[in-house]
């Protein structure tokens, strides 16, 4: 047993994360090249290399035909020394021919080695590149190595990401060796290793953060429907629950607020609205501009566009510093939102086409509201003074009802004298 090739195997094979039998191969192709060195050839299709993987010898041999007179040192071989091996072959025949791979010279020696170095660098590179690949879309967590001009190198473990100018909140500042989490954006495989690309700007990374903060996230029982982002300043995220027994804000924000928290924490102070996502756009537009109260919302589905009344002291916060909150509520809803104050959706008549729309989806009708209202009260009054009712005052004309006053009492009234 080659105890010496086998345990440098099994050491790059921990280390680098190559298979032993990509390593195998390497080397079979390296004592290959090392023949073509040696004797001089482009080609060396005749020669075999075979090497035990349980045990790691090997063997190198030449299969060579016997001729009268040897014109390719390689291929061929004389009668006389064949029959030196054994004098049963003849012309025509095959011979295998050991090569003693001691034998071969520097120069195809160190060819061997670049190869299976070279064989090692193609695979570590493949290996490093499949790894982050599977990241792709994903957060992971790196430290800060150093500015590169306005962009900054991270160090992921194996291999360093760039952070991007572009891709940068804007305000923070990243000092060497602080540890960072950055969302994936791409992963490219190059000559000199994968390249790849990070980003602390990106919408989903919020929503990986809420994955590995959030049990029901992570789960699927919670789902995150939507997200809208102005990196480094406000979040929103619209939620729903799979399961009706679980709030779907509430396990967003933990308790006291504490799964919610350490998002913000490592966004470095950004502001996130969680609200509750709904399939109806009215209400879900409601929700999307909250804290701000709404008076009413007539959605376009069709147009993707949605007129919205609220109280007059409450259009600045609707709207939102610098238009931020309206602008978050359109990108979280996909709908162009025109909100207006109560006075001016008076002054238009978008409110009373509000109230007419509102009133024509109620189940019943004012009038015979009222009138039924009505009639369940006359009866009940009826039955405790029979003596007022129409059919009695029939019966009995001129007897003055229970409940008529005295002629004074009209007198009073007017003096004020009766409260």
């Amino acid at each position: 047993m080659n105890n010496e090739l086998f345990e440098a195997l099994t050491i790059l094979e921990k280390e680098k994360n190559i298979s032993k039998d990509t390593l195998l191969d390497a080397i079979k192709q390296s004592l290959l090249q090392a023949c073509k060195n040696h004797y001089g050839k482009t080609e060396a299709n005749n020669v075999v290399v075979n090497i035990d993987p349980q045990t790691c010898d090997f063997e190198v041999y030449a299969e060579k035909t016997v001729v009268d007179h040897v014109e390719d040192e390689l291929a061929q071989i004389s009668l006389t020394n064949a029959k030196l091996k054994d004098s049963r072959y003849e012309l025509g025949d095959i011979v295998r021919v050991d090569i003693k791979s001691k034998e071969f010279g520097r120069i195809a020696t160190q060819n061997a080695k670049n190869v299976i170095l070279q064989k090692i660098r193609e695979e570590e590179r493949k290996v490093l590149y499949n790894e982050y690949y599977q990241k792709e879309r994903d957060i992971v967590t790196g430290i800060v190595q150093r500015y590169v001009g306005r962009n900054v190198s991270i160090n992921l473990g194996k291999v360093d990401a760039l952070l991007t100018a572009d891709e940068m909140i804007k305000g923070e500042v990243y000092r060497p060796t602080e540890r960072i989490k950055v969302y994936v954006l791409e992963v490219k495989d190059m000559p000199k290793g994968p390249k790849i690309l990070v980003s602390r700007t990106h919408p989903e990374l919020v929503k990986r953060l809420f994955e590995s903060e959030v049990t029901e996230v992570k789960d699927g029982t919670v789902e995150i429907r939507s997200i809208a982002r102005e990196a480094g300043s406000r979040t929103k995220i619209a939620v729903w629950s799979n399961n009706p027994d679980v709030d779907p804000v509430g396990a967003c924000v933990g308790l006291n607020g504490a799964r919610v928290n350490a998002v913000v924490e490592e966004l470095h102070g950004e502001k996130i609205d969680i609200i509750n996502w709904n399939d109806n756009p009215a209400l879900l537009i409601e929700n999307a501009l909250s804290p701000a109260k709404v008076i009413s919302v007539i959605a376009d589905g069709d147009e993707k566009t949605a007129k919205v009344v609220v109280p007059d002291y409450q259009l600045s916060l609707a709207i939102g510093k610098e238009g931020q909150n309206a602008r978050l509520a359109a990108r979280l809803t996909g709908f162009k939102i025109d909100i207006k104050s109560e006075t001016q959706a008076r002054e238009s008549g978008d409110l009373l086409e509000y109230e007419e729309d509102y009133y024509d989806d109620e189940y019943y009708d004012e009038d015979e509201y009222y009138e039924e209202e009505y009639s369940e009260d006359s009866q009940e009054y009826d039955e405790e003074y029979p003596e007022a009712s129409e059919e009695y005052q029939e019966e009995q004309p001129g007897e003055k009802l229970p409940y008529e006053e005295d002629e004074g009492a009209d007198e009073n009234r007017d003096e004020g004298d009766l409260e």
